[in-house]
């Protein structure tokens, strides 16, 4: 196999287009083209399913891209150990996250890698949901809880709390409970309970045994902004509650907390980009842990 068409075969699998490879790689698209099927022809197999929106890579493909990155890691990690070759490392890196510490922590603080690593280009999706490692649909995870499932690499980032937040104008209107019964009598903003994707984040009964949400959203983001626009009392992170959205704890002696924790599939763990990006989420958690204090 001709490793300068294994070379241009793993940019294509990281852009996951052709013209963006191409543009990458100052090559012509054709040649390219040519290039990769040289490249399916030598291995025997096909590599890559071609869309008129982009290609996305076969079995093979998938498996050949995993041996090509472990062997590029190994190529940067030798150049490692004789000079600083940071601007050498480079891909594509997805991280999947909740929506509270992807929106309300990360999305913000993502330039810092850039300035450390500017040929790492980095997917962020800060949804509610889970995310299987196993079959890519994220590089590396931040989760709720240890995950206790799959060949998983594990470190816990962070623990973090959550309290209950309301504004002042939905108090002035509807009164401040003293005690958690009193909750029962207001308007209550909580997760969509069938679309709670992970059991620790099924914490409402944590303050009130029969909680009823008024207003579910199935974000976190969202029901900062519900609890904002007066909508009730939500149970909020803590660190996402900040002087200028106006809120107000109530209750604030009745707190519960979570741990963040960072997972990688164990396939991918020694991958240059992948160690990384691993280690700034690490430091950059580390620096301002007491936000989450």
């Amino acid at each position: 196999m001709n490793w300068d068409d294994a070379r241009l075969f793993l940019a294509v699998g990281r852009h996951g287009q052709f013209l963006a490879a191409s543009r990458y790689l100052g090559v012509n698209q054709a040649t390219l083209s040519r290039r990769i099927s040289a490249l399916e022809a030598a291995v025997g197999s096909k590599l890559l399913t071609r869309r008129t929106n982009g290609c996305e890579p076969t079995d093979a493909g998938k498996k050949l891209l995993v041996s090509l990155e472990r062997a590029e890691s190994e190529i940067l990690g030798g150049l490692d150990g004789m000079a600083h070759r940071d601007a050498e490392i480079s891909g594509t890196v997805r991280i999947g996250a909740p929506d509270g510490f992807g929106v309300g922590f990360l999305a913000s603080r993502m330039g810092a890698l850039d300035d450390i690593y500017p040929n790492i280009k980095i997917e962020l999706v800060p949804v509610p949901r889970s995310f299987s490692l196993s079959q890519r649909e994220a590089d590396i995870a931040i989760m709720v809880g240890r995950p206790d499932r799959g060949r998983l690499v594990t470190r816990k980032l962070t623990d973090y709390s959550l309290g209950l937040y309301a504004s002042p104008a939905y108090l002035d209107r509807a009164g401040r409970p003293n005690e958690r019964a009193d909750l029962s009598n207001h308007r209550l903003i909580g997760f969509v309970d069938d679309l709670i994707y992970a059991p620790s984040l099924d914490y409402t009964h944590e303050f009130l045994r029969n909680w009823r949400s008024s207003v579910a959203i199935s974000s976190a983001a969202g029901q900062l902004e519900a609890a904002k626009g007066g909508a009730g009392i939500a149970i909020l992170h803590d660190y996402l509650v900040k002087k200028e959205t106006g809120l107000v704890p109530v209750m604030p002696e009745h707190k519960i907390s979570r741990s963040y924790w960072l997972a990688v599939h164990e396939s991918q763990r020694d991958l240059a980009r992948i160690s990384a990006v691993n280690k700034f989420l690490v430091d950059l958690v580390g620096k301002e842990r007491g936000l989450f204090a």
